[in-house]
């Protein structure tokens, strides 16, 4: 059974390692009979910065109001990204602050702590570089861009399970290692 998968590139630099990674991703999803669109934030014209938080929503720009359709069309959702400074780019940040929204992925109940979940019944796996050590990055930083991603982000607004795939120390890995990763990359879309 096919699924809809929007994989979102949250590199800025499209020739990347994570975009190799998000190309190996989708051919094996669009192999396996499954309809994919690929997302790329870093050509998408927006403004990153979400200026007066949710006091008042900025409107959005063409891009995201697409980006917002993709989403909702999606059943499960592919992040593919770099670890710098214990998290996700700035420009995977400010396009999540800004299309995330109260309304659209989230709803506040009157009165209550508690909220709606309004992005559920999708699933999200999350492919991650880093030059970190996982181990040091798991026992060491116990994982703060990880943990920030998939709990308190994709799990707040519903989307759930969501699977998390590491890949490095890349400045380290040799050409072979490279394409392994390639390859794991290729297999997870095929399997989505």
């Amino acid at each position: 059974m096919s699924k809809r998968i929007l994989v979102i590139l949250g590199h800025p630099a499209k020739e990347s390692f994570c975009g190799a990674l998000a190309d190996a991703y989708v051919l094996g999803a669009r192999t396996a009979g499954n309809e994919v669109q690929l997302l790329n934030p870093g050509t998408l014209s927006f403004d990153s910065i979400l200026h007066n938080g949710y006091n008042s929503i900025q409107p959005l720009e063409p891009d995201l109001v697409s980006a917002q359709e993709a989403i909702k069309w999606a059943e499960h959702l592919v992040f593919v990204y770099p670890v710098w400074w214990g998290a996700m780019p700035a420009l995977l940040k400010g396009f999540i602050d800004r299309i995330f929204l109260p309304g659209f992925a989230f709803k506040f109940r009157d009165g209550s702590a508690m909220w709606d979940r309004l992005l559920s019944n999708r699933s999200a796996h999350l492919l991650v570089t880093m030059d970190t050590p996982l181990w040091y990055y798991k026992f060491v930083y116990r994982m703060p861009g990880h943990n920030q991603m998939k709990r308190t982000i994709l799990e707040f607004c519903g989307i759930k399970p969501v699977k998390v795939s590491n890949f490095g120390p890349i400045k380290t890995a040799t050409p072979q290692k490279r394409k392994k990763w390639l390859a794991s990359a290729h297999s997870y879309g095929s399997k989505a």
